[in-house]
């Protein structure tokens, strides 16, 4: 049985715990507390060296993480991975765009206001994020209303990778309502039989 340690209000947790529970997988979550100091404990950094989450224990006691690595991991030779190159590396596309241009941005913003509380000190900051947030949420819009998912007709490991933060931008002070194309994504990416919430 494979082991996540995670946080679950974090979304590139939450991209963990989607895509096991999409799959059918059996897990056993170990709660990460990142503000108490866990991830620097010498025991943690042993499983991560780089001292975030989340990780993937596997059964043998190999360690994985960066969350879109891990999603790779366990979507081989499923249908949330194409297998065909072309859209294989549109996937890939995507995932990187969601660490250099959206998680950076999104989900920080999201860590200042829902786990720091918005300090005075922080909303210049914020503020500059939100500029660069809402220029992904355009890029993804300008897909999403062309295509229901990310990487055409089909849900791959691309949704999980940006819904993951995407659905909880409200927590970071992004306001949706004017994306049609995401919020009707959002729903289908919901509407899986096998969808779990965040904080399910």
């Amino acid at each position: 049985m494979y082991k996540v340690y995670g946080d679950y209000r974090s979304g590139n947790c939450y991209k963990i715990k989607l895509m096991l529970n999409l799959l059918g997988l059996p897990y056993e979550w170990q709660a990460v507390d990142i503000l108490g100091g866990d991830t620097q404990t010498e025991a943690f950094l042993a499983k991560n060296p780089n001292g975030k989450i989340p990780v993937l224990e596997l059964e043998d006691g190999t360690c994985l993480w960066e969350s879109n690595a891990i999603l790779n991991f366990l979507a081989d030779g499923s249908q949330f991975l194409p297998s065909e190159p072309r859209l294989r590396t549109q996937v890939l596309q995507w995932q990187f765009f969601e660490q250099y241009s959206h998680e950076p941005y999104i989900a920080v913003a999201r860590f200042i206001q829902l786990y720091e509380g918005l300090p005075e000190e922080r909303r210049e900051e914020y503020l500059k994020l939100h500029k660069r947030g809402y220029k992904a949420l355009d890029v993804m819009e300008k897909q999403l209303s062309r295509t229901p998912y990310l990487v055409g007709e089909h849900y791959s490991i691309a949704d999980i990778a940006l819904y993951a933060y995407t659905h909880v931008a409200d927590e970071g002070g992004f306001d949706l309502s004017r994306y049609p194309g995401i919020q009707a994504w959002m729903q289908r990416v919901q509407s899986h039989p096998r969808h779990v919430p965040m904080l399910d």
